[in-house]
């Protein structure tokens, strides 16, 4: 089975060589890696370019954001599996991938997730969260259900079929597009059951009133796009859940040779 792995960047130096290591470092044989940069000038592109044709596929140009890169990744993606890894993050061990590939073949799902750990920026052995996603029910994204997007493996059909990162959605887009796969269109899930991906604490935060505000009217606008309709607690209910991710601990490393 192939997999398309996405990275996408925008002045990213910092970080960029741990994130591309963690790929190439990944047992499964058959990865199709490809990374889009958003016209970086900070020395991310001359890293990139250090890995020769280690790195399938490489582009370094404007784009309108996160999510319009992430789809730039998507459309050249020619592996049968896709999946996104940001360039401050990492895959918590070298098998990742191949466990991931061994549950589609067992399972013969359309998607499979993870688990995630948030680490400080600087010290990555210290741990800020851990996103423990759980077994998926249907109907669980109306008690404020979701897996990490970047844990989140597709088989390349579901974005052809029901469409890629809507871009208007801005933060919510992941979780529209999720809500889109799973809740409304039915994709047969797995879960891996293991943490699959390291990531750097930063990014949009919802912390502030304002902020939950307004991503509480995006994820109602998720809702409404997909004419589904929620619970009159799911919205409140979806961040509420994420406070057990900072008290949860996660279970020490292991590598699933078991599937």
């Amino acid at each position: 089975m192939k997999v398309s792995i996405i990275t996408v960047v925008y002045n990213g130096a910092e970080h960029i060589r741990d994130c591309i290591e963690s790929v190439l470092n990944q047992t499964h044989p058959t990865i199709e890696y490809i990374i889009i940069d958003g016209k970086s000038t900070d020395g991310t592109v001359d890293i990139v370019q250090s890995y020769g044709t280690k790195v399938a596929r490489f582009i370094s140009e404007p784009d309108k954001g996160l999510y319009d890169a992430m789809n730039k990744g998507i459309r050249m993606a020619t592996g049968d599996v896709v999946g996104l890894l940001n360039a401050d993050d990492f895959y918590r061990h070298n098998r990742v991938i191949a466990n991931m590939v061994a549950l589609f073949e067992k399972t013969g799902s359309d998607a499979v997730y993870g688990d995630m750990l948030y680490v400080d920026r600087t010290d990555t052995q210290k741990l800020k969260r851990y996103w423990r996603s759980g077994w998926y029910r249907e109907g669980a994204f109306k008690w404020g259900w979701m897996p990490g997007h970047l844990s989140f493996f597709a088989k390349r059909w579901l974005y052809e079929q029901y469409g890629l990162f809507r871009l208007d959605m801005k933060s919510a887009a992941d979780y529209e597009l999720l809500l889109r796969f799973i809740h409304k269109n039915k994709a047969k899930l797995s879960y891996m059951n293991e943490v699959t991906i390291v990531m750097r604490a930063g990014g949009i935060s919802n912390s502030s009133v304002k902020n939950r505000l307004r991503a509480n009217r995006d994820d109602r606008l998720a809702w409404e796009l997909n004419g589904v309709k929620p619970y009159f607690f799911t919205l409140w209910l979806k961040p509420l859940r994420k406070l057990t991710q900072y008290i949860t601990k996660p279970p020490e490393l292991h590598q699933r040779d078991d599937l």
